[in-house]
């Protein structure tokens, strides 16, 4: 019994007091948060003086962007909106919809213009709430990540062999970090990072440990839905989006053939420990069998902050002149400068402190992300298969209202920016 006793009470003696964990009500509560998040975006985003039933049907909003010419007239000059009942054999011929030139690959190609369907119940309801394009957009991503976890195993013989080639993935990083010549540019081991925080700083780590998720999606979800109210333009939102979405890919890529495994699941000979995930507390990004545990390099969660906090700088005005865009007030530029400074720190703050990534992962993430800012349009070549789902759905795509809220606040002295029409 004493034996016993022993080396439970040196087991306990060697696992330090790592703070609070996350709360166990993360699991549904992120969720809540999430919904409510794209609910309220919804609600914000909706074009304003347009109904879904309207007796005047046939001037939806996004119709009306159609030149007045494109719309074909009975002999009686009346406007015929259900001439395209009669067949769709017209559709790359029609002079009331024209088909549209979409270039790909050095080819232009023509495509069914789908404003005929524009009256549809489902394209109205488009129409009024735009933002449920960018919520499609979200899954399409979230289900893409699901299949880097399946497509890396199809890879190796086993998820024993998986894990083993991503633990020495992870070695390989640290060694590279402080034990090759450019260990200059990591002067602080993640080990010790972690270690300062939990000797006298707990309730630091705790803070950490439970916003570790809350910074993830639902801190992303919250950006992208204000920055969609907030954009001067919807090009200026969509080369965000775009370009979080291509790191999204770059990531995956690198994620199917380059497995790596976390700091927190390597041996414990490393010193890591896992501070988030303590009792199994975990929220529903961080667990579940959708999520890819050995995908550490490069950092998603850096990602995504590093793309929210250079757009805070870039809309800040003190670096440049902005162009179409309403200046701000002393104190808003200093807001979003402090903003995008410290939130892309505190995101790197909580994935290293917490064992979840190392700090070379932040790098690569940085070099993906500046990557995929410059060639971002890449998603363009996507437009000719966007406008045949919407061909197939019989759906109107929507006209943003990114850009509506400073039309409205100005009036006739702001001339937004001209959006392309983007996937």
């Amino acid at each position: 019994m004493a034996t016993v006793l022993n080396v439970t009470e040196a087991a306990v003696a060697a696992q330090p007091n790592m703070g609070g964990a996350q709360f166990a009500s993360h699991t549904w509560l992120e969720p809540i948060i999430v919904v409510t998040i794209m609910i309220t975006s919804l609600t914000l985003n909706r074009r304003h003086n347009f109904r879904i039933l309207d007796s005047n049907r046939g001037r939806s909003a996004t119709r009306s962007l159609l030149p007045h010419d494109s719309q074909a007239s009975s002999p009686d000059g009346s406007i015929d909106s259900d001439s395209h009942l009669s067949g769709d054999s017209d559709v790359l011929t029609s002079t009331k919809y024209p088909p549209k030139k979409r270039n790909c690959c050095g080819m232009v190609l023509r495509t069914p213009n789908s404003s005929r369907f524009a009256d549809h119940v489902h394209s109205r309801i488009l129409a009024k709430f735009p933002f449920l394009i960018e919520m499609f957009y979200w899954v399409l991503n979230l289900l893409f990540y699901t299949l880097t976890k399946a497509i890396a195993q199809s890879f190796f013989t086993n998820y024993d062999g998986l894990r083993e080639l991503a633990q020495d993935h992870g070695v390989l990083i640290l060694d590279i970090e402080h034990k090759s010549w450019l260990s200059f540019l990591f002067p602080i081991e993640e080990r010790d990072f972690q270690a300062w925080f939990l000797n006298g700083h707990l309730t630091a780590i705790t803070f950490l440990n439970r916003i570790y998720s809350l910074v993830h999606i639902p801190g992303t979800v919250a950006f992208l839905s204000w920055y969609y109210y907030a954009a001067p333009s919807h090009s200026t939102f969509a080369v965000v989006r775009r370009t979080m979405t291509l790191g999204n890919f770059a990531a995956f890529a690198i994620f199917t053939v380059f497995p790596t495994m976390p700091p927190r699941l390597l041996p414990k000979k490393f010193g890591f420990h896992d501070t988030v995930r303590q009792a199994n507390a975990e929220s529903v990004w961080v667990g579940g069998n959708y999520v890819n545990q050995l995908a550490a390099m490069p950092s998603l969660h850096f990602t995504y902050a590093f793309v929210i906090g250079c757009t805070f700088l870039y809309h800040s005005g003190l670096f440049r002149r902005t162009r179409n865009e309403p200046r701000k007030s002393i104190f808003t530029q200093t807001a979003f400068l402090v903003v995008g400074i410290l939130y892309p720190l505190l995101v790197l703050t909580v994935i290293v402190a917490t064992a979840n990534h190392y700090w070379l992962d932040a790098v690569v993430a940085m070099i993906t992300t500046s990557l995929s800012l410059l060639g971002n349009k890449v998603w363009m070549f996507l437009l000719p298969a966007e406008d045949i789902l919407c061909w197939v759905l019989r759906v109107d795509k929507p006209a943003p209202t990114t850009g509506d809220r400073l039309l409205r606040q100005q009036g006739a002295r702001y001339q937004p920016v001209k959006d392309e029409e983007d996937p």
